[in-house]
């Protein structure tokens, strides 16, 4: 087998700063759109910060229609109910407001309204679905991010619930990728703690993961560049965006969760989102994720509170968070070093500190972030117990975009030793 020599950096471009949100009419003006699909949840429909979109559209003479059933934590059903009302609008543009769900559904809609696949798992990754790239251009997409965690307006990816399954898959490809992410701080104002918590958790474990993941030199050489996974593996620039946004999180996560009226620590936490998903965008995710889409997509009764819906739900960044420690720790053994430098980046004291400890070092700092957020202790403080590890085991091994990215082989029965492990941490 050949392996890779060369890896490729994708990243929407990037807006930053107070009151931006008002300047999405002007670019949309400025590409000549002349009919945007705004899409948002319907929460967020009534607050501010969707009114000032369609205030600038109309500023502009620009005709939109607003799509508010996107579901948080999105299925294939509310995709396709989405990709439906895309279709039948025949829009030129696409304007994504809140957090991942949205700006996610957003890339699907355009994404299916543009290149109508013979199957819909067409363009889903592998082996799931058949993972056919994205045949050509798709039209202008505005993302305006609400939640600071994702990083989905920087990324080329989908990640959403297959009912059938019962767990998270995804769709990855470079032409996904937003336009422009308009990062305005004034958007994040609506987040509940528990919300802010969560969405930081994911920027933690983003960069994290894409830190640690597998180098791009010890993946396989595709066949055609455009082949070349978004998810390439760690790599010199990843790293960078990567390790700068766990800087970012020491000084200002518990800060923006404690205090949402501290504006600066809510701002950069937005920034940090998007440094996290240029990171993870380019170099993509292990285990954390990979192991949550089942913990996600199985959930039972689980309510947290602070989320909107009625439906059961184990947020994203929880679903993550849940599982890092675990994971990390058994990931150590295969680049100690670089799990070592991300536990300090997370403001661990690692003075003194040998390789052999350096899994239980980053677990730890995890754990106290978990601790300080009331974060629940483990995958049996949300409903699951040992008998449920199976069938967890079972919805991650699918996950293969991600899962093969760790930088320590897994299986089956590694993944059940990390289970077991992540049920309860302290």
């Amino acid at each position: 087998m050949q392996y890779d020599t060369a890896f490729e950096m994708a990243s929407s471009n990037i807006r930053f700063g107070q009151g931006t949100t008002g300047e999405v009419g002007m670019d949309l003006g400025e590409l000549g759109v002349q009919k945007a699909m705004v899409l948002t949840d319907a929460h967020l429909s009534q607050m501010p910060t969707v009114q000032n979109v369609l205030e600038s559209l109309a500023e502009q003479k620009i005709e939109s229609a607003v799509y508010d059933r996107v579901r948080v934590e999105p299925t294939d059903t509310s995709l396709q109910e989405a990709i439906s009302f895309a279709t039948a609008g025949d829009f030129d543009g696409f304007v994504a407001v809140g957090g991942g769900s949205v700006i996610d559904t957003a890339k699907a809609a355009n994404l299916y309204s543009c290149y109508p696949p013979e199957d819909f798992l067409d363009y889903v990754n592998p082996p799931i679905g058949k993972g056919l790239p994205v045949p050509g251009e798709l039209k202008p997409l505005f993302a305006i991010p609400t939640t600071a965690g994702t990083g989905s307006e920087t990324t080329g990816v989908v990640i959403f619930d297959l009912e059938r399954m019962h767990a998270k898959t995804g769709i990855a490809h470079r032409r996904l990728k937003p336009t422009l992410g308009i990062v305005d701080p004034e958007n994040t104002r609506s987040m509940t703690p528990i919300i802010a918590a969560s969405t930081g958790l994911d920027v933690l474990t983003h960069s994290v993961e894409s830190f640690t993941a597998l180098p791009f030199d010890q993946r396989p050489r595709p066949e055609r560049p455009i082949l070349r996974p978004a998810y390439q593996g760690s790599n010199p620039v990843s790293d960078l965006w990567a390790l700068q946004a766990m800087r970012i999180l020491k000084e200002n996560f518990v800060r923006a969760v404690e205090n949402p009226e501290d504006e600066q620590a809510r701002g950069m936490m937005l920034l940090a989102a998007s440094f996290a998903g240029i990171g993870f965008g380019n170099a993509g995710v292990t285990l954390p994720h990979g192991m949550s889409y089942p913990v996600s997509g199985k959930v039972k009764d689980y309510h947290p509170q602070g989320y909107p819906g009625d439906h059961p739900l184990i947020p994203h960044g929880m679903a993550v968070v849940l599982n890092a420690p675990a994971a990390f720790r058994f990931t150590a053994p295969a680049c100690p070093e670089k799990h070592l430098q991300a536990a300090q980046a997370l403001g661990a004291d690692i003075s003194g500190v040998g390789p052999d400890q350096a899994g239980q070092v980053l677990a730890d700092q995890v754990i106290s972030y978990m601790r300080r957020l009331n974060i629940p202790n483990g995958l049996s403080a949300v409903g699951y117990s040992e008998a449920d590890i199976p069938d967890l085991v079972e919805g991650t091994l699918p996950q293969h975009r991600v899962i093969k990215l760790a930088p320590k082989p897994v299986g089956a029965e590694e993944l059940r030793a990390i289970f077991k492990d992540a049920l309860q941490y302290w």
